[in-house]
C-alpha cells in the first residue's frame, strides 16, 4: 500500500526511483518532442491550407452539440478536428520527455527544465489555438498562434541539443566578435518568422473559406520585407561560415553553419517559386515546412559555439532497460 500511495502521489519520482534510462533513451525522447513539434506545425499549416479553421466552429467542443467532428461536419471538420488530437499526440511525447529526464541519474535540473517548459508552451498554444477559433480566425491572433508554435519548436530544439551535450560551464569555440555575429543571426532569423507571419495574415489563405478578415497591410510589401530579412539571414550565414573557415574554427560550428546555408537556399528558391506561381498550397505547406528547419539550423548554429562536454553515461536500468553493454551487439550499437 506504501508503493501505490507513492504512485498516486508523484508519478513520475515513482518511476525515476526504479528505472535509470540511458543516455540514449533521453537522446531519443528529446528527438521525439522535436519532430512531434515539427508536425504539429506542418498539421496547423494543413487546416489553413484546406480552409478548414473554423471546421469545428467552437472550442474545447468541436461544435455546440458535440465533442467530437460529426460526419455533417464533412472534411473540414475532420480536418480541424484531427489537428486538435495532434495535441495530445504532442503532449504525449513531451510528457514522456518529461518522465525520462527526470529518471536520468546523475539528475540533470537544467534539462528537466527545459523538458517542462515544453508542457507548458504546450498548454498555452491549445488556448490561444481555441482563442483563434473564438475570434474566427483573426489574423493577428493566429500569428501569435504560430509564433507559440514556433516558441514550442525552439524549447524542443533546446531540449535535444543539450540532451546531447553535457552539464559542464560553457567553454567557447570561438571568439567574442562570432559570438556576437550568431546572436545577430538568431535576431534576424525571428525577425524573418515573423514577417512570414504577416506575410500569410495578408495573404490569399485565410484558413477558412468564408469571410475572414486580413490584416491591414500589402501583400507585396509584406512578401518584400520578408524577402528583405531573408536575404539578410542569408548574407550572415554566408559571412559566419567565411569566418570560421578563416579563423579555422572547430567542425562542429562550421559543419552547422554550413547547413544552415543549404537549408536557407533550399528554402530561399522555393520561397519564390511559390510567389510567382500565386502560392499553391502544397507549396506553401513546403515551405512552412522549411520554415521550422530554418529556426532549427539557427539555433544549432547558435548553440554549437560553445561546448560543454559529454553527458554522463549510465547503463539501463530497470524493466526497460536495454541489453548490457557487456553483449557483442550493445556494444556495436554504443560504438555507433
Amino acid at each position: 500500500m506504501p508503493k501505490l500511495l507513492e504512485l498516486v502521489r508523484n508519478p513520475i519520482a515513482y518511476i525515476a526511483a526504479r528505472w535509470t534510462p540511458s543516455h540514449r533513451t533521453v537522446e531519443r525522447a528529446a528527438l521525439l518532442s522535436l519532430l512531434m513539434s515539427i508536425v504539429i506545425v506542418v498539421t496547423g499549416g494543413a487546416v489553413r491550407l484546406t480552409g478548414s479553421g473554423l471546421g469545428c466552429d467552437t472550442w474545447p467542443k468541436c461544435s455546440a452539440d458535440s465533442l467530437t467532428a460529426t460526419s455533417a461536419m464533412g472534411f473540414h471538420g475532420a480536418i480541424e478536428f484531427g489537428n486538435r488530437m495532434m495535441t495530445w499526440v504532442v503532449s504525449a511525447a513531451v510528457g514522456w520527455t518529461i518522465i525520462v529526464v527526470r529518471a536520468a541519474k546523475p539528475a540533470r535540473r537544467g534539462l528537466s527544465r527545459l523538458a517542462w517548459s515544453q508542457f507548458w508552451v504546450v498548454m498555452s498554444n491549445g488556448v490561444v489555438g481555441g482563442i483563434t477559433v473564438w475570434v474566427k480566425l483573426n489574423p493577428f491572433v493566429v500569428a501569435g498562434h504560430f509564433l507559440a508554435a514556433t516558441a514550442l519548436l525552439t524549447v524542443t530544439t533546446l531540449t535535444w541539443l543539450r540532451a546531447r551535450e553535457g552539464d559542464d560551464p560553457p567553454r567557447p569555440l570561438v571568439g567574442k566578435p562570432v559570438k556576437k555575429l550568431t546572436w545577430v543571426l538568431t535576431f534576424f532569423a525571428a525577425c524573418l518568422i515573423v514577417a512570414g507571419t504577416v506575410v500569410t495574415g495578408a495573404g490569399p489563405h485565410a484558413g477558412d473559406s468564408s469571410k475572414v478578415d486580413r490584416m491591414p497591410v500589402s501583400v507585396q510589401l509584406a512578401t518584400q520585407t520578408h524577402a528583405a530579412f531573408a536575404w539578410i539571414v542569408v548574407a550572415l550565414t554566408v559571412v559566419l561560415y567565411a569566418g570560421l573557415r578563416v579563423m579555422d574554427a572547430p567542425m562542429g560550428p562550421r559543419r552547422t553553419a554550413r547547413n544552415l546555408i543549404l537549408v536557407l537556399l533550399g528554402q530561399g528558391v522555393l520561397g519564390y517559386v511559390q510567389y510567382v506561381t500565386d502560392l499553391p498550397e502544397l507549396l506553401v505547406g513546403l515551405h512552412l515546412l522549411g520554415s521550422t528547419l530554418v529556426w532549427i539550423g539557427v539555433l544549432r548554429v547558435l548553440l554549437s559555439t560553445r561546448e560543454r562536454g559529454l553527458p554522463a553515461v549510465a547503463e539501463e536500468t530497470g524493466p526497460a532497460a536495454e541489453p548490457s553493454a557487456a553483449t557483442p551487439l550493445a556494444g556495436l550499437a554504443t560504438r555507433g
